[in-house]
């Protein structure tokens, strides 16, 4: 019997990068439109306002590396609260590679950082 110990094909760029053949589906993360763009100017194929930190926990952590573990905590344990759009993300990243669009300028401390790690860190889906 051969166990499958598929490891989803996640990745995260800034939205204001260009978009490369191997992206696979495209996903906005970010729950406010990014400054500067017009919705032309984007190459996503969805739109998932409802995976981010909420307004509060986004307004605490205003991208200071000083809150940063313990916004990551935060942010895990609203992840692991029921959410429709979650739940199409998984459904999505079974047979498909993602690539989560955030804005922040920080490449290292940003959201879209802890849920690529939620994600590919999530047990088997049967």
């Amino acid at each position: 019997m051969t166990v499958n110990h598929h490891v989803p094909d996640i990745r995260i760029k800034r939205v204001y990068a260009e978009q490369e053949p191997d992206d696979g589906i495209r996903i906005l993360v970010d729950r406010l439109w990014p400054r500067g763009l017009h919705k032309s100017d984007v190459k996503m194929d969805l739109w998932l306002k409802d995976v981010a930190p909420s307004p509060e926990l986004r307004h605490w952590f205003g991208h200071d590396p000083a809150h940063w573990d313990v916004f990551q905590a935060r942010y895990q344990q609203e992840l692991s609260q029921p959410n429709a759009e979650l739940e199409r993300m998984i459904t999505l990243m079974k047979n498909n590679t993602l690539t989560l669009l955030y804005a922040a300028h920080d490449t290292e401390h940003n959201h879209a950082r802890v849920l690529m790690d939620y994600l590919k860190h999530l047990p088997a889906q049967a």
